[in-house]
């Protein structure tokens, strides 16, 4: 147990360069204690003291504003950054290296009894807002985008973005082991479809007529941005 207490810690110093000192990490910082307390309850739940185990949940729930229900299992180095509104139900499975941002939700879609919460693997980032749902596996060294909406089952070394979740398989899959925090670096996989479409009708219309027509509405966005004669709506 204090082994992985020692992990824990080591895990906020490896992932939040606004982490100074030890004695900052452990009295600051709610999503450490939040998975501590995790710990302490899943102990409870398992030794078959699930009423003890639920109210010290709900206690810690308090305090950190992060809710893990005692059944859920936690692999090593676990993170919960900011925290506040993340949600972990009961039949969740997380491995190892895992990070979550502020407002995640690990939920299920289902009344069944059994297995209805999502499993996490290895080196996974579950970016802020975001919601996983339902009985499925997020491969390992994913990331997920904020505020995307995950509903199917996610290959290892993907990124998913949007909602519902858009899945990208990375053409050069992570090897170092470590998670993935680069958060500015999201594929807009809509928008880039949006584009060779706009582009694609242009060229047709062009090539029907045998001149170029007068410069459309919309145009396909210069750096990311998109133009148009009026956007003031």
């Amino acid at each position: 147990m204090l082994n992985s207490l020692r992990e824990d810690i080591k895990a906020v110093f490896e992932r939040d360069p606004a982490a100074r000192s030890l004695l900052e990490v452990i009295l600051c910082y709610p999503g450490l204690h939040a998975v501590w307390g995790h710990r302490i309850s899943h102990w409870l739940w398992t030794h078959h003291l699930k009423l003890f185990a639920r109210w010290f949940s709900q206690l810690m729930r308090g305090l950190t504003g992060i809710e893990i229900h005692p059944g859920a299992r936690i692999g090593k180095r676990f993170f919960i950054d900011h925290g506040m509104g993340v949600v972990i139900g009961e039949t969740t499975e997380i491995g190892d290296n895992v990070t979550l941002y502020h407002g995640v939700t690990l939920g299920g879609t289902s009344l069944n009894k059994g297995k209805r919460h999502p499993t996490l693997g290895n080196n996974v980032v579950v970016g802020a807002g975001a919601k996983v749902l339902g009985a499925i596996t997020i491969g390992d060294n994913s990331r997920i985008g904020a505020n995307a909406v995950v509903v199917k089952d996610v290959p290892p070394n993907s990124v998913v973005v949007g909602v519902p979740g858009q899945i990208l398989i990375r053409s050069q899959p992570r090897l170092n082991g470590k998670p993935d925090l680069e958060h500015g670096r999201l594929p807009d996989a809509i928008g880039e479809t949006l584009v060779q479409l706009v582009e694609h009708v242009k060229r047709l219309e062009e090539k029907i007529d045998g001149h170029k027509h007068k410069e459309p509405a919309l145009h396909a966005p210069i750096q990311g941005i998109w133009h148009g004669e009026d956007f003031s709506i």
